[in-house]
């Protein structure tokens, strides 16, 4: 059944079994299990999203695992990784602002827009600290902004970055974004820029380097780029990839629960109402069926909501004028997040 089982109680997370330690020189194969949460990867320069993802599948032992939001290898920062039923959560995620950190080199563009790139374009000159803050409000609001062309944008069905690989001359067309701040944070040097940008879905930094050295008429490239917060998750939710394979370590001995590293599901939901119902309502919305609510348990707005029974969270819904019909249901029988979602 896709739901929760109202007649059973999920297992507590401290009774899933913990994954064994591995011993040493020898390999097996770990049997997947249901684990459903957020964890948020301070990822590493080097490493990619999709290694990123399969490191923490195989950490957990878990049966699914996505990302909210890819980050360049060049990147560090910020990865919300879903497990489980949080996967279907991904688009409140994704749809969240992002902020980031970055140093643009001035004197050179490359066709990549950031350092691994090869060089396409360059120049002697320098720009003033002046001059770039006096740029930076031509940047900020909806502006059209052209993607970089080593990107994952589909060209008739093709993936941008592929066609580039490829030697084939990628157009892409401008775009609307949104970049609600850009801020010039230092000047280390003649040659760098450190800025800070708080932008919306589908803005790339490297296309905001590649302009303004455009404008400056001294060409840049994204040489360094962390990525701090996206949608409800801030700093203070990230974990490095050495303390979480210590906790799992620690979880594989006894020592606490890997449920401790995962936030709730609903984590993702932080932008949306949340609205609790009766057990006999939450059956119906189990199977999918829509629920009408009268008097004073009646909504009284309309749109997205989080549905909760019992303090556990059932659906993802819409409602209107007091009927509620149901979008994707969870089913969250297994090892379930529960560590604070702490904001920086």
């Amino acid at each position: 059944m896709n739901g929760i089982d109202l007649k059973t109680r999920p297992p507590a997370a401290d009774e899933a079994p913990a994954p064994q330690a591995p011993q040493k020189g020898k390999q097996f194969r770990r049997d997947k299990r249901d684990v459903h949460g957020w964890l948020v990867l301070d990822k590493p320069v080097g490493m990619t999203s999709t290694h990123a993802v399969s490191v923490i599948k195989r950490l957990f032992s878990a049966r699914r695992c996505g990302h909210a939001g890819t980050l360049d290898p060049l990147a560090s920062g910020a990865l919300p990784i879903a497990l489980g039923e949080a996967t279907k959560t991904v688009p409140f995620v994704m749809d969240g602002r992002k902020f980031y950190r970055f140093t643009v080199r001035w004197g050179e563009e490359r066709d990549t827009d950031d350092a691994e790139g090869r060089v396409v374009a360059q120049s002697d000159a320098r720009p003033s600290a002046e001059a770039i803050r006096a740029l930076l409000p031509a940047y900020t609001g909806t502006i059209q902004q052209v993607p970089p062309r080593y990107s994952a944008i589909k060209i008739e069905g093709e993936r941008a970055y592929d066609l580039a690989r490829d030697g084939e001359t990628v157009e892409l067309q401008p775009r609307p974004v949104e970049i609600r701040r850009l801020e010039l944070i230092e000047v280390p040097d003649a040659d760098h820029a450190v800025l800070e940008a708080e932008c919306g879905k589908g803005t790339y930094v490297r296309s905001i380097a590649r302009d303004m050295g455009r404008a400056l008429g001294c060409h840049g490239h994204v040489s360094a780029l962390r990525r701090t917060a996206v949608g409800p998750f801030g700093p203070e939710t990230m974990i490095s990839l050495e303390d979480l394979e210590a906790l799992c370590h620690r979880a594989a001995s006894g020592e606490g629960s890997l449920a401790d590293a995962l936030m709730p599901v609903e984590t993702a939901l932080d932008d949306i109402p949340a609205l609790a119902i009766s057990r006999a309502d939450a059956a119906r919305l189990q199977r999918g069926q829509a629920v009408l609510l009268r008097g004073r348990d009646a909504p009284t707005f309309r749109g997205p909501v989080y549905v909760t029974v019992s303090g556990q969270l059932l659906a993802l819904a819409e409602v209107d004028h007091g009927e509620i019909v149901p979008k994707r249901v969870f089913n969250l029988a297994g090892l379930v997040g529960r560590a604070a979602a702490k904001k920086g």
